[in-house]
């Protein structure tokens, strides 16, 4: 029986989904992505429900702060001991309609490049290995990165593209508000991007690179792949603008976007403030130049700024997070989960996240090598990309983010 949308439209009913997660407290990512299944999008039963029904859950590590257990009592959710009893409801055939696969927070140890090593193959594994004895499969989302290291990710892309079902994966940032409502235009020739990121250069760095790659994808070459990529440290950083390795007006053009920063940013320069300072630096297969440039302690926002071919003006925007209660931006996320659950096509291209994922591997490897330049023949990844983003509605009212 189909309900009634409220257009009058009849709507299809919910896909039932199982969360195979890390750990899932207050704040973490299980909390903000399954969370929303289970309490709405403002995370307080009174908001909007996505057509998605949260059927099992699995939990990998159970904290002292543990809160899936609790909401699990609360909505009726059984927690199953294995991925199978999650994906199989304790049977032994696949019986949901679609699998979350949030790894993403929990005690696990860094791999030898400084990334998290989170068991997103393991995850994997074993969802595919259900799909393959029980002669079907359904969506998939992999929360952020597709793995730690390039021959997991891979793993997992040819998996999907072997068995055949829609892959979704990759982060909120290329979803958020901007300031100003700017976006690539479609099919432009681009000179160059730069993106602002802060913290850490694994975690906060995939984000970056997301939004780098969101922006590169639009343009009229479509994605044509990574040629090489370097990550530079300490002074090496602001030599590197000086030798032509960024633009310092795209720095600038990004910066100037910037809202949450130093009170002393523009009073003292960039290289007493930012204390460990490290550049992605990218070289796309088509001449594209781009750069991922880490401001901790100066500026904490990502901000993108990008020049046209031939062009002498800039383009800039701020990508805009709510960093509180509900962390509204992760809805839109959801949103996407669920267009891909529903329609059986991925949302966006699980291609981008492949693409940044191998980056993120490389530029590590390169930080790790003391900056030595990393050719990537493997990450000679073409894609049409027909995503585009769209402005958000305002966000929701904040709660304080120790608060339910």
């Amino acid at each position: 029986v189909l309900a009634l949308g409220d257009s009058g439209v009849a709507k299809a009913p919910p896909k039932n989904v199982a969360a195979i997660v890390t750990e899932y407290r207050h704040n973490s990512h299980a909390d903000v992505i399954v969370g929303r299944l289970l309490q709405t999008y403002t995370l307080d039963d009174k908001g909007e429900r996505p057509n998605l029904k949260l059927v099992s859950l699995y939990l990998d590590q159970v904290p002292e702060n543990d809160t899936g257990k609790k909401w699990s009592e609360k909505y009726g959710v059984p927690i199953h001991k294995t991925i199978r009893g999650a994906l199989t409801l304790g049977g032994d055939k696949l019986s949901v309609d679609g699998v979350l696969l949030v790894a993403e927070h929990g005690d696990y140890p860094k791999n030898a490049f400084g990334s998290q090593a989170f068991p997103k193959r393991r995850f994997f594994e074993e969802t595919q290995k259900i799909f393959r004895e029980s002669g079907r499969t359904v969506p998939v989302f992999v929360d952020k990165h597709l793995s730690d290291n390039w021959a997991d990710a891979k793993w997992c892309f040819d998996v999907s593209h072997e068995l055949g079902f829609p892959l979704l994966a990759g982060s909120s940032l290329p979803l958020l508000w901007r300031h100003p409502a700017a976006d690539v235009r479609k099919d432009a020739k681009l000179k160059e991007i730069l993106v602002t990121t802060y913290h850490s250069p694994d975690a906060y760095g995939f984000h970056a690179l997301e939004v780098l790659q969101c922006l590169a994808e639009r343009r009229a070459t479509g994605e044509t792949g990574v040629r090489r990529v370097q990550c530079l440290s300490g002074k090496e950083v602001w030599e590197a603008g000086h030798k032509g390795l960024f633009d310092p007006k795209l720095l600038d053009a990004a910066i100037n976007r910037a809202k949450h920063h130093s009170s002393q940013l523009g009073k003292l320069p960039l290289e007493q403030l930012v204390k460990k300072p490290f550049l992605f630096h990218i070289e796309y297969r088509d001449g594209l130049k781009a750069n991922v440039i880490n401001l901790e302690n100066a500026v904490w926002e990502w901000c993108a700024a990008w020049q046209e071919t031939g062009e002498d003006s800039i383009q800039s925007t701020l990508f805009k997070t709510q960093e509180n209660r509900p962390f509204g931006h992760f809805t839109f996320l959801v949103q996407g989960i669920e267009k891909t659950f529903h329609s059986g096509r991925p949302a966006w291209p699980a291609e981008r996240t492949l693409l940044t994922t191998g980056m993120l591997d490389a530029l590590l490897r390169s930080k790790a090598q003391g900056g030595k330049p990393i050719e990537t023949p493997h990450l000679a990844i073409p894609y049409k990309s027909e995503w585009s983003w769209e402005k958000p509605p305002p966000p929701p009212k904040e709660r304080p983010w120790n608060k339910q």
